[in-house]
């Protein structure tokens, strides 16, 4: 007698089947971080993992300089109470220095970013100076000592770690690096990824659908998924429900990828095999998780390839992507992992939920007139509804101990993540 097939939209719980917690952290226990680091041109580091710190060879700024257009001035000729007249000796302009002396009473016309003279150590910005006749200024009392001044090395000093490794290079960080004089950075190479879609029912666009086919979405959805991940893509197609091509499938996946995803044939049903393939040539590490949609759900590995089976409903293979594929990644290429941020949203839309397992409903995430965060859901759930994914930017979710939501409930939102 075959075992129960396990649908990802069942709503029976076994036993066996693990927390989505526990797979996460399960998942990132054995989940290794890439070592093979590349040097590149900073113009080529953007949305890259930097592999080794960066440490500032300068200051910044290289010298004391001024925040404001005005006047630079001794702090001790600051009038304590009426008014104070200086004569202005000079200017210095933003890569053009005074460089003469500055004597009691007296001052420069200084812009802003230029350098401060030495010898004076306060800037009295131009519209709080009254201008008396070309040589002379007037500023009144209330004014202090280093006002308006931006000391050498205020925002980065000498030797500082100014960019962590596993940073993931932001269009900020690469006119940091580029503010330092660094021409290069040592980055993390790419991650490589093998896919492929699972099953004689599937047809790639163009072809004729018989009765029983469907499009193959789901190679469409992991290929935009990944692409925003910012690795190496090796798209193998589809693979007919065969176990020979199945096995060989995932041995030349494994043998060129970093890590190998498949959508369909992790259930139990009879032309599920990925299951038993993987129990041959490599190690499973579990493969029921106790969530909707999403559950039938393989992690293991195949040679030294990390491998996940996702499920092969249309919006299972996106919540499971997000849920457990993307920590995956992150970790395997360095970046410095973070649990995606969640919000408290009112919601608008009532839910009826099983307990002990934990559901990621599909919805759309607003601010009302008023600026608090309200959640409603895109329509049917069903976990072959992709339109439920692609009208949707968050996810509900329903932890294991909730039993259902009314209008007006406070719920748990995670925004989808756009970017690696």
């Amino acid at each position: 007698m075959n075992p129960p097939h396990t649908s990802c939209c069942d709503d029976q719980i076994e036993t066996s089947a693990i927390t989505v917690a526990e797979a996460v952290s399960r998942i990132l226990e054995n989940t290794p971080v890439l070592s093979q680091l590349e040097k590149l041109s900073i113009r080529d580091c953007l949305n890259r993992v930097l592999g080794k710190a960066i440490l500032s060879p300068v200051n910044v700024p290289a010298s004391n300089n001024s925040a404001m257009d005005g006047i630079a001035m001794h702090a001790k000729d600051l009038p304590a109470e009426g008014t104070q007249q200086l004569k202005v000796i000079g200017t210095a302009l933003a890569g053009k220095p005074f460089n003469g002396t500055i004597g009691n009473h007296e001052c420069i016309r200084i812009m802003t970013g230029a350098v401060m003279p030495v010898d004076v150590d306060t800037v009295i910005m131009q519209e709080r100076v009254v201008n008396i006749d070309e040589q002379t200024v007037q500023i009144e009392a209330g004014n202090r000592k280093a006002q308006n001044v931006r000391f050498a090395g205020e925002d980065i000093k000498t030797g500082q770690i100014v960019l962590d490794a596993g940073k993931l290079i932001s269009p900020a960080d690469l006119g940091v690096i580029a503010s330092l004089g660094i021409a290069e950075c040592a980055v993390v190479r790419k991650p490589r990824i093998a896919f492929f879609s699972t099953g004689d029912e599937l047809k790639s666009i163009g072809e004729v659908l018989q009765p029983g086919d469907v499009y193959d979405s789901n190679r469409y959805s992991l290929f935009g998924l990944l692409s925003r991940c910012h690795v190496e893509l090796i798209d193998m197609g589809v693979v007919r429900d065969d176990p020979q091509a199945l096995r060989q499938a995932l041995l030349d996946a494994s043998a060129s990828a970093d890590l190998v995803i498949t959508s369909g044939g992790v259930s139990v049903g009879e032309a599920d095999y990925i299951k038993g393939i993987l129990d041959e040539i490599g190690t499973m590490d579990f493969w029921k998780i106790a969530m909707k949609p999403g559950r039938p759900l393989t992690f293991g590995k195949i040679n030294q390839a990390l491998f996940f089976g996702l499920p092969g409903n249309p919006v299972a293979v996106m919540v499971t992507f997000y849920q457990f594929v993307l920590p995956a990644l992150k970790k395997l290429a360095g970046k410095t992992s973070k649990a995606p941020m969640q919000f408290i949203a009112t919601s608008q839309s009532e839910m009826r939920k099983r307990s002990n397992r934990r559901e990621f409903q599909r919805a759309i995430a607003f601010n009302d007139a008023a600026g608090q965060l309200q959640v409603k859901l895109t329509g049917k759930q069903g976990s072959g509804i992709l339109t439920s994914m692609s009208q949707a930017n968050c996810f509900i979710i329903l932890p294991e101990d909730n039993s259902g939501v009314s209008i007006g409930d406070q719920v748990i939102i995670e925004f989808f993540e756009d970017y690696f």
